[in-house]
């Protein structure tokens, strides 16, 4: 009789992209056994955001039950067409998860062996990088918690607009000053002029204001971008304009339009 596998350890680990441009959101890498094996791997590759670790355990990335789940673990920052992605098929028999079934669908063709894992360490580390907030920087903090009351106020909704996006806008080392934005949030949302035709879209870009904690920086953004008509305020489809600590952007061409107050 075939000896089972031994079991391994989960380990998740944020971080934060060095293509950020691609992905803003700090990705939660697994590490098994304390190796990157998507890094060997697949190493163009960039794990699942931690965007979506926000919702019930059973919407988790790396959730698993009884039936089989084929998972991309890795994908480049392109798309899987283009540079391939990094499969593995996700199954909990008994007291063990399993991970077999990889597939990698770039140019490399190594990749891991079936992985077995303790189903009660699997499960309290997929809980502890869930609720993890120990990696964020500011600017993440703000940008959570800023599209969590927008979502909350149902403010969007009540203008007829969708919220579509809500990332974190790091600094640029090598953009020229004269062209880079401060760090900061961008809020982006749509809205349909009228039944039936095309959805415009519109985007803040809001910086930071340095010596205010995330939570009221959070809160005085909310307030300002709901305090009216979304649209009268926002910058409309790829109009972009330097901001200062307020979100002042190019008004939407339509009567009454303007910007928020300082």
């Amino acid at each position: 009789m075939t000896d089972r596998p031994s079991i391994s350890t989960l380990t998740l680990e944020h971080r934060i992209p060095q293509d950020w441009t691609a992905d803003p959101w700090a990705e939660v890498r697994p590490l098994i056994d304390g190796v990157d094996v998507l890094g060997e791997v697949h190493p163009e590759g960039m794990a699942p955001s931690c965007r979506g670790w926000r919702g019930p355990g059973e919407s988790w990335p790396l959730a698993v039950t009884a039936v089989p789940r084929r998972v991309l673990i890795s994908e480049p920052t392109c798309t899987v067409g283009c540079c391939g992605g990094l499969y593995v098929t996700m199954r909990r028999e008994g007291g063990r998860v399993i991970w077999d079934a990889w597939e990698n669908t770039s140019d490399i063709n190594a990749v891991p062996t079936e992985v077995h894992f303790d189903a009660a360490q699997y499960e309290a580390e997929l809980a502890r990088a869930a609720a993890d907030r120990g990696w964020e920087e500011p600017v993440d903090t703000v940008a959570r918690l800023l599209e969590q009351i927008l979502v909350d106020s149902g403010g969007f909704e009540r203008w007829s607009c969708v919220l579509t996006g809500v990332r974190p806008r790091r600094e640029e080392p090598d953009e020229p000053e004269e062209l880079a934005l401060p760090e900061g949030v961008d809020v982006e949302f749509s809205a349909s002029p009228a039944p039936g035709t095309p959805a415009c879209s519109y985007r803040y870009e809001l910086p930071l204001v340095p010596d205010r904690s995330p939570q009221e920086q959070a809160r005085r953004l909310a307030a300002r971008i709901l305090a009216d008509d979304p649209r009268r305020s926002a910058e409309r489809g790829d109009q972009r304009v330097a901001s200062d600590p307020s979100p002042r952007c190019v008004p939407v061409p339509r009567t009454g339009g303007g910007r928020l107050a300082p």
